[in-house]
């Protein structure tokens, strides 16, 4: 009888603690209205902008047809994705995707990483946002006007590479890198890097900002040089924010943007330069017009990157005890 009236009381005060909560949180609702009321606007782009085309995701099983609207077009089940599976260039897209992705990543990740610890480690203020302000510029240009840049200097007749040739004394036009299959997986990684370093470095230079100045100052009273600290304060301390961000990247491992892909193909360089963004507008978009087939294979993309992301999120967490994770 005791032990049911104390697990009752026990019950009243986490149901009362409950109430006491509940009550605080719409009292700060109510105060704050319009705070919320700034949120509608970002709350409605998400869920117009990308939870509602999900509902669009059920041609991928359909034959669709204009026509007949989505629900009124033929269930067809796995059709298109089988197509993809047995067509001729799946093993072919899928590897390329794979290859410029990976490549993106081990070239593209730890470079932001590597130049915010030795921004970080300029003693020269001036010269330190100097080097950031120019990292950044480039950041800021779309993706059409970046391949305009590459094909400017790249260009054997009238760009800089072409000049360049013919100053040294080389006889007509060089070869045009551009179409080279090898060269195009190079010229889309090292152009990214260029492009989006300094951007990328914004985090972890806040992430660096927030180290203790004490830790330095006892690393140097033990007789640690500088790069001794680099990597046993300084890197330690972002180590988190670094593994959030390799989470994040890991979702998209499939991701491989459309725009600058198909900027620089060329009938020479498909072998190489076919990624499954590109296949996905050429089936949906292009002469055939296959919505069904291109939104089976979009689809695909999605599953693979969610899978990676939860992997990886998985593994991060074992590896640092459940500290370090997403979800």
């Amino acid at each position: 009888m005791i032990g049911s009236n104390k697990k009752g009381q026990r019950l009243r005060d986490v149901t009362g603690k409950c109430k006491d909560s509940l009550a605080r949180q719409l009292l700060h609702t109510k105060r704050d209205w319009q705070l919320w009321l700034l949120m509608l606007l970002p709350l409605a782009y998400i869920l117009i902008f990308y939870y509602w085309p999900m509902y669009g995701v059920q041609i991928a099983f359909r034959q669709y047809s204009p026509r007949l609207g989505i629900t009124g077009s033929e269930w067809v089940g796995l059709k298109w994705f089988e197509k993809f599976f047995t067509n001729y260039s799946f093993t072919e897209v899928l590897l390329n995707t794979l290859t410029l992705s990976l490549y993106s990543i081990v070239v593209g990740f730890p470079l932001p990483i590597m130049f915010a610890l030795i921004l970080n480690a300029l003693k020269n203020d001036r010269f330190r946002r100097t080097a950031q302000t120019i990292t950044y510029i480039p950041y800021f240009l779309s993706v059409t006007v970046l391949v305009a840049i590459i094909n400017l200097i790249f260009s054997p007749t009238s760009g800089l590479y072409g000049s360049i040739y013919r100053m040294l004394g080389g006889n007509g036009y060089p070869y045009d890198f551009r179409s080279m299959s090898g060269a195009f997986r190079h010229i889309y990684v090292w152009s990214g890097v260029w492009q989006s370093l300094g951007w990328n470095t914004i985090i972890y230079t806040a992430a660096l900002s927030s180290v203790s100045q004490e830790l330095h100052d006892a690393a140097m009273i033990d007789g640690a040089s500088r790069w001794q600290r680099i990597f046993c304060v300084d890197l330690p301390a972002i180590l988190p924010t670094v593994i959030i961000m390799l989470i994040l990247t890991a979702g998209s491992i499939l991701g491989v943007g459309f725009e600058k892909a198909y900027l620089l193909q060329t009938p020479l360089n498909l072998d190489t330069s076919e990624v499954i963004s590109t296949y996905v507008y050429k089936a949906g978009m292009g002469k055939a017009s296959d919505f069904s087939y291109g939104t089976a294979v979009g689809l695909f993309n999605s599953i693979v990157n969610l899978a990676f992301l939860v992997v990886v999120n998985w593994t991060s967490k074992k590896a640092s005890d459940d500290e370090v994770s997403l979800f």
